[in-house]
């Protein structure tokens, strides 16, 4: 069973994507602030990681660039899903090394087949 890490320090939104998650057949795992979230990667190895940007302690930009400075977890899929719609925003995100960048409020069904297609073009890394 896939990994998924959900990084959002709104425990609504926790809720809800864990559960969206998990009807997806994602185990998943989560973290409320940055320095949990990387601590978690650590322990945990996700395959994915869905990534707030405001965060308690270290944001999600921080999180995302610290992954992938990092050899091990600097190939790790990761959908920045903020409600920082803004532009400047998106590409900050995306420049940093973000595979995908959704704004909230989002479609849950669309949310779940971007996971599963990043997911899929990940697996295929490293193929002929």
């Amino acid at each position: 069973m896939r990994k998924v890490l959900v990084v959002d320090d709104e425990p609504n939104i926790v809720l809800s994507l864990e559960f969206l998650m998990q009807q997806a057949d994602f185990e998943v795992v989560t973290a409320e602030d940055g320095e949990t979230a990387l601590a978690r990667v650590s322990e945990t190895r996700p395959d994915l990681m869905l990534l707030d940007i405001s965060l308690p302690g270290i944001g999600g930009f921080d999180v995302l660039e610290r992954l992938r400075a990092d050899p091990d977890f600097a190939r790790l899929p990761i959908i920045m899903l903020t409600a920082h719609g803004r532009e400047v925003e998106r590409e900050k995100g995306l420049a940093l090394g973000a595979d995908d960048y959704i704004t909230k409020p989002f479609s849950t069904r669309e949310l779940v087949e971007r996971v599963k297609r990043l997911l899929a073009d990940a697996g295929r890394e490293g193929e002929p």
